[in-house]
């Protein structure tokens, strides 16, 4: 894309044409891209072994400890696209994960819920993936652990308003 036709927010001043883009090392979101990779490395052997995708996973880990919820509040809480999330439920469902059900007050509305044998896998693979947790925190300190989720858990609250820009 040219540099002319650079897309910025209807009303948005721009603070400075001549800004140079910042070093792709500094960029924030590859930052975030970069450490979650190392530590999903760590994940990926169990979640293949039990014939998971990482976002399948991300699915019944949201759904362990709810009774039902509706596709939208799924959506909401695993940060997937409504036409992701139907074609993951799809397959959970297919393999016998979860059960979908409609909701008896409104008939437009899906519930999700673990089924028994999602649950009993979410409890099998959770041994397991406490052990890499743990390891985790061994490689890099309880402190360290802990700060860096209450300064992940602070930027989310920081920026969930839109930015003045």
């Amino acid at each position: 894309m040219r540099a002319d036709r650079a897309i910025a927010e209807p009303g948005a001043e721009r603070v400075d044409d001549n800004a140079s883009l910042r070093p792709f090392s500094r960029s924030l979101p590859m930052a975030l891209l970069r450490a979650r990779e190392a530590v999903m490395r760590h994940f990926r052997p169990s979640l293949q072994a039990a014939g998971l995708t990482e976002q399948q996973w991300r699915t019944l880990r949201a759904l362990n400890g709810q009774r039902e919820i509706d596709v939208t509040g799924l959506a909401a809480a695993t940060f997937l696209l409504a036409p992701s999330l139907t074609r993951i439920l799809r397959d959970l469902e297919s393999s016998g994960l979860v059960r979908r059900r409609r909701d008896p007050r409104d008939a437009r509305v899906a519930l999700i819920a673990l089924s028994e044998e999602g649950a009993a896998l979410l409890q099998q693979m959770g041994a397991h993936s406490e052990r890499i947790y743990q390891a985790i925190e061994a490689r890099i300190g309880a402190e360290k652990l802990d700060r860096l989720m209450r300064a992940l858990a602070e930027i989310e609250a920081d920026l969930a308003a839109s930015l003045e820009i």
